[in-house]
């Protein structure tokens, strides 16, 4: 087409309906792929984690063990006070770790934020071509 042919509107609405279902199509597709890519990174994260915590159970437990053995035989304390104390101590830790991990498998991380950002983009150029379109039919 030269630049003095100029198109009919229906021809124009038509063009912006079939670029539109273009642009949403591929961007659906990215939406998907970027989702099915967080959700396999979260999935090995958790497969990692439930490993790696009943390799330490039986370990932590041992260690544990041995702390109030420890306390009670150097301090000279009942064993059922140094209990109380490694656990108490166990427990919070365990609580601090515990509020860390549910922090980070929070729903922010699965949203596919590349693909909201490409759709603000998209709508951006859109409406920039929507109105120079219309300062061209005006000028015109």
């Amino acid at each position: 087409m030269t630049p003095t042919q100029q198109r009919s509107v229906p021809e124009i609405i038509g063009d912006l309906f079939s670029q539109l279902a273009v642009l949403l199509r591929k961007e659906a597709q990215l939406a998907r792929a970027e989702v099915s890519e967080n959700m396999a990174s979260i999935g090995r994260g958790l497969g990692l984690i439930v490993v790696g915590a009943v390799l330490l159970m039986p370990a932590l437990v041992i260690l544990l063990e041995a702390g109030v053995a420890a306390i009670s035989e150097r301090y000279g304390m009942a064993s059922y006070w140094s209990a109380l104390l490694v656990g108490g101590i166990a427990l919070i830790i365990g609580i601090i770790v515990l509020l860390v991990g549910v922090s980070r498998l929070k729903i922010e991380n699965v949203v596919p934020s590349k693909t909201v950002h490409q759709l603000q983009q998209d709508a951006s150029v859109a409406k920039e071509q929507v109105s120079q379109d219309h300062e061209l039919r005006r000028a015109a």
